[in-house]
């Protein structure tokens, strides 16, 4: 009934339409009674002015929360704008060698600590930014733009290591490592993945930490583990009870320097090559029981609100990729000629800007709306309902929008894009990582179907 009354109240057209209705036909002119009959008993409630107001507010109100959850504040986009030019200037000069050596240079963390890139989420008293998780994927978007292997290594440091610790770690914890990875006297990795566990990260874990007096002994590896050769700090997951599975994960900050840690080797990959990456040994590494974060066997809740929040940050990894895509598929379409005139005036190109172009905002668009419900999200929480279904669809969506997006780029360079020393060719060859990091497209999609079918 409501349903029917709201047409009303926003297409007077209809009235007119049916009575030329009722003209033709006894029961539109029955309907058309009946309907009428419904407008005289309820008119009181249509237009009483102070109801008209309560909508107004209430819609006055949806559109504020629109607007906070997609726009920017004064102090997002002086930020924003910061990161942007230390990027542009100081990050993307280095695009080149490091692709080329799979070099990374010395100084970067420390360099980006005295820039303002690092601690985006800490406290100032620690050395931090005092930001939300929403600032922190912004500027991790901005770096992703400018410097992709910056980026990612920046994500591994900021939101795998440090921002997980600050969430979950003991006082002590936080005192003893967060000002030191704020300032880049630190770097921070994160160990999950196996040699025999990616999308069963949990369940098929076989390193193990053994509580030996007031030690744990760890023992097995990890690969694929961003920061892995360079980190000082890693924030590790071991199993401290076989027994329970996936209950039996503990978390553990690693102090690179221990004896019975070594890196194994240096990983030669297809994108992001100037981020190091590596396989990780522990053999018999001893840590201190303080060196747990959290109770034993509760690393499980760590993982997976970990998981969450790394999704949404690479939600935007992909948004600030896809639009430097844009950015060089549009300039090089408007300076390459054929047939005497530049590519752009082809409808052809035009249709591929364009749709790159939707990509890239479609993303940006679902990317803030995940951001903007991890922002604040309690110790503990993710890894299950509408956070966990968000942003595995967040993330799925903006992989493979920049897919798309890279690879339309790619296609208007043509030959060039084709040449590995280009920048649209890197950005191609890095975009692969993203539908597989952090959960695969496949991985992402049965939880989204999962958490479907739980509600």
């Amino acid at each position: 009934m409501n349903n029917v009354l709201s047409h009303f109240r926003s297409s007077p057209c209809i009235l007119t339409t049916a009575l030329s209705y009722v003209r033709s036909s006894k029961a539109w002119l029955d309907l058309f009674s009946n309907m009428c009959l419904i407008l005289v008993n309820t008119a009181d409630d249509i237009f009483r002015e102070d109801d008209m107001t309560t909508q107004s507010e209430a819609i006055a109100a949806d559109l504020e929360a629109i607007r906070a959850n997609y726009s920017l504040t004064d102090e997002q986009r002086q930020i924003v704008d910061h990161v942007d030019r230390v990027s542009r200037e100081v990050l993307h000069p280095l695009q080149s060698r490091m692709d080329d050596e799979e070099w990374w240079p010395d100084d970067l963390f420390k360099q980006m600590g005295e820039l303002g890139l690092l601690g985006i989420t800490a406290p100032e008293e620690l050395g931090g930014s005092g930001q939300t998780e929403f600032t922190q994927a912004l500027v991790s978007e901005v770096i992703s733009k400018w410097n992709p292997a910056v980026g990612l290594s920046h994500g591994a440091h900021d939101n795998l290591c440090l921002n997980n610790l600050l969430r979950n770690g003991s006082e002590e914890q936080v005192k003893k490592y967060v000002p030191g990875l704020c300032s880049g006297d630190l770097v921070g990795a994160l160990g999950l993945t196996e040699p025999g566990a990616g999308s069963d990260a949990l369940g098929s874990m076989a390193t193990t930490a053994r509580r030996d007096g007031d030690d744990y002994v760890i023992n097995g590896s990890k690969i694929y583990i961003t920061n892995g050769p360079i980190a000082d700090v890693i924030l590790l997951y071991a199993k401290t009870d076989k027994s329970k599975g996936a209950k039996g994960i503990s978390a553990f900050i690693i102090e690179t320097d221990n004896p019975g840690f070594k890196v194994a080797q240096k990983l030669d990959k297809m994108g992001f090559r100037g981020s190091p990456t590596g396989e990780l040994v522990f053999e018999d590494c001893r840590v201190p029981a303080s060196a747990m974060v959290g109770p034993e066997n509760t690393g499980v809740s760590v993982v997976m609100s970990g998981l969450d929040l790394e999704r949404a940050m690479v939600a935007s990894v992909c948004v600030g990729m896809a639009e430097r895509a844009l950015e060089l598929g549009l300039e090089y379409a408007k300076i390459r000629e054929q047939f005497g005139k530049p590519i752009a005036s082809f409808q052809m190109m035009q249709s591929k800007l364009a749709e790159i172009y939707t990509e890239v905002e479609t993303a940006r668009a679902f990317s803030y709306r995940a951001l903007a419900a991890c922002t604040g999200l309690p110790k503990g929480a993710g890894g299950r309902g509408e956070i966990h279904k968000l942003t595995a669809a967040a993330c799925l969506y903006a992989g493979e929008a920049f897919n798309k997006a890279v690879t339309e780029a790619c296609h208007i360079h043509g030959g060039s894009g084709y040449m590995q020393d280009t920048e649209i060719n890197r950005l191609f060859r890095a975009n692969k990582l993203l539908e597989i990091g952090a959960g695969t497209s496949e991985v992402r999609k049965i939880i989204i179907a999962e958490e479907l079918l739980r509600a």
